[in-house]
């Protein structure tokens, strides 16, 4: 029987189960002061690079991505959405779709981090230091698209929006930069009183 090319490789997602299985773990994330664990940058769409510093500008997000060129449905005249710069997800989440974190920057997030991004934790306007820059939280609903489904499959989905997913924003949240300055992974993320 001819046997299938090594380069053919087929990725299978994690299940509903196997992804309710690790809630426990996901509630344990620190409430206050965390971690970065990626800065990725989108320099054109399909294209991620990962970053030893991203550079974050208020009023542009991370500099070289490509937010400030991506149209909105949610704005009147189509413009980049302004509460919509930056996205962090958390390690967590996203260790439990993908335990693989060389497939985590596909996920589409310029900030991948350890923190507790709940709404109880993190309500729009709460400000997060992040290495010298602040950012701060608004209330766009971060819910993915098309292309997370391809890359982590529809369960994947199902999960992070079910009302458990939302209420856990499994998928992530939107910030704005207020503070400008640089990220690097392993710099502690914090909350700051509001």
């Amino acid at each position: 029987m001819p046997q299938a090319p090594a380069y053919a490789i087929t990725l299978t997602h994690a299940t509903l189960d196997e992804l309710r299985a690790c809630l426990d773990e996901i509630r344990l994330a620190p409430a206050d002061r965390g971690e970065v664990a990626l800065v990725v940058r989108r320099p054109a769409v399909g294209v991620r690079e990962v970053l030893h510093e991203g550079h974050f500008v208020a009023g542009e997000g991370l500099a070289g991505d490509t937010w400030v060129q991506r149209q909105s449905t949610r704005t009147t005249d189509g413009a980049p959405h302004p509460d919509m710069q930056i996205t962090l997800m958390g390690t967590r989440a996203l260790r439990a779709i993908t335990p693989d974190e060389s497939r985590w920057p596909l996920a589409g997030d310029q900030l991948i981090v350890d923190l507790d991004l709940t709404y109880e934790n993190l309500p729009p306007g709460t400000h997060l230091q992040l290495g010298r820059a602040v950012l701060q939280v608004t209330d766009q609903p971060h819910t993915g698209c098309a292309k997370f489904i391809e890359r982590f499959g529809v369960d994947a989905m199902k999960w992070v929006n079910s009302p458990e997913g939302r209420a856990l924003n499994l998928r992530g949240i939107y910030a704005k930069v207020v503070s400008p300055g640089v990220v690097r992974p392993g710099d502690t993320i914090c909350k700051l009183a509001i």
